[in-house]
């Protein structure tokens, strides 16, 4: 899978990072703070990913799904208010709880070994990213997004965010490579799909929060590996 690539591009929350499960906490902070409702966790995540989904053609599709919180549930705040105090209650989990994936670190390094580019290619903030390098030392005592990536980009150089192709067609432009240089490796099923659409190769990696779309998943993507450590057997 890896034979003849050039160029290998990392999505981050599910993929490298185990982060997706936060924000379901995160959000389930969030509606509890405000609206005193408690809410479940797997059906937090449906809920936002299927609103992403509907609003990813808008200029901010997180303010958008702070607005369908803010009426779904009855906060008496501004969806700007509401999309601030999220941000604010992710700070903790950000800084201190999200962690690596098992193996990530390794694999990375081994496809940089190999001479492979390697590209973090998500729809994420970069004030994230940033909080993780500068105060996360559950990932940057192992992972330095400053150098161990030859490109970031993320939500902020992209109109539209996955499953629209743009952020993959964008890092192809960047290293003047073709789609079949190219290799993706992704946990979601709207990451799969951007990977589709660009016609780039992709590799599922499993994640426990997509796994109601697993068969979808396995259907769409190339290749389909349960870890990093199947994939760095591949690798060496």
């Amino acid at each position: 899978m890896f034979r003849g690539k050039k160029l290998v591009c990392f999505d981050l929350d599910g993929t490298l990072i185990d982060s997706v499960g936060i924000w379901n906490q995160v959000d389930a902070a969030l509606i509890q703070e405000l609206s005193h409702v408690q809410v479940g966790l797997s059906q937090i995540q449906q809920q936002r990913d299927q609103q992403l989904k509907a609003f990813k053609h808008s200029l901010d599709p997180y303010l958008e799904y702070c607005g369908y919180l803010r009426e779904l549930y009855g906060f008496n705040l501004s969806k700007e208010e509401v999309k601030s105090r999220r941000y604010h209650i992710s700070q903790h989990f950000l800084d201190h709880v999200i962690e690596l994936k098992p193996h990530a670190e390794t694999l990375i390094s081994a496809l940089k070994q190999q001479g492979l580019h390697i590209a973090l290619t998500t729809t994420t903030s970069l004030s994230n990213i940033q909080r993780y390098q500068e105060n996360n030392q559950n990932i940057n005592r192992k992972l330095s997004f400053e150098h161990d990536f030859s490109m970031i980009w993320t939500r902020e150089n992209v109109e539209n965010i996955k499953p629209h192709p743009e952020v993959y067609l964008n890092a192809l432009k960047h290293f003047k490579l073709s789609a079949q240089d190219c290799v993706i490796i992704e946990d979601s099923l709207v990451g799969v799909e951007a990977a589709n659409q660009a016609g780039i190769d992709v590799i599922a990696i499993y994640d426990q929060y997509s796994a109601h779309e697993i068969d979808l998943i396995k259907a769409k993507a190339d290749y389909y590996v349960e870890d990093f450590a199947a994939l760095l057997r591949l690798v060496s």
